[in-house]
């Protein structure tokens, strides 16, 4: 068996209940370790204030003083992967458009839980175990999941921002790497990477073809902003 990182999780909810649940599935899981249970929004960002990082918050939205998505904004980076924990489905839309990893519907049941969990371990590395990327003429190397791994720029299809992180997608992996898209863009060496929307740089070695507002990639289809297509144009023109 393959032994996990641990991930360290807080949850926040103003009802007891609820937290109760939440304690229960994360003793349950293998490789989660609670560091807090708290109440409301206000305690929680203390907590994440005074305290060293969490990998994993598990976060009600509707509570007093402070709503889980007014603390998601005002909280500190590196920011925890988030999973938000709601009776409510109307907040879907607006969370989002934050660094959200998951959206849990109560009652909670532990299957969905347990996805839950896996998309973070899956798309959301801990910050601790994920430094800057180093590239050289046509690689990457990042450390993912504990490991020093080497990533070929010609296998990557595109880059897409998430939050403070850059995913690398190729045809079989999806590589987080800690350091955001513009400081990525900044530093990449190939000309054949260009920006296509606010957040998705592509490999125009890779386009198979441009349809309206959007970019196919082999098996990816991605968004071009209005912003960023006249540059993508020239750059495909033909000689």
């Amino acid at each position: 068996m393959v032994d996990l990182i641990p991930l360290t999780c807080v949850i926040v909810d103003d009802n007891e209940m609820s937290r109760l649940a939440l304690e229960h599935f994360v003793a349950l899981t293998p490789g989660l370790e609670l560091a807090a249970t708290l109440p409301d929004g206000l305690a929680a960002l203390h907590f994440l204030q005074t305290h060293p990082p969490v990998d994993l918050l598990l976060l009600d939205i509707e509570m007093p003083h402070l709503n889980g998505l007014e603390l998601i904004r005002i909280l500190p980076q590196p920011l925890p992967a988030i999973v938000l924990v709601t009776s409510h489905q109307n907040f879907a839309a607006e969370a989002f458009e934050l660094p959200v990893a998951d959206y849990l519907l109560k009652p909670v049941d532990y299957v969905r839980f347990l996805q839950a969990v896996q998309q973070v371990r899956d798309f959301w590395p801990r910050a601790a175990t994920a430094p800057a990327p180093i590239a050289d003429n046509a690689n990457i190397f990042a450390k993912v999941n504990g490991r020093l791994i080497r990533i070929n720029f010609d296998e990557v299809f595109y880059i897409e921002a998430l939050s403070t992180y850059s995913v690398l997608v190729t045809a079989t992996h999806k590589h987080i790497v800690h350091v955001t898209l513009k400081s990525l863009e900044e530093r990449l060496p190939f000309s054949h990477f260009v920006r296509v929307h606010r957040s998705y740089i592509a490999n125009t070695h890779r386009i198979d073809a441009v349809d309206d507002h959007q970019l196919v990639l082999g098996p990816y289809t991605i968004p071009v902003g209005k912003l960023h297509k006249a540059e993508l144009m020239r750059r495909l023109a033909p000689l």
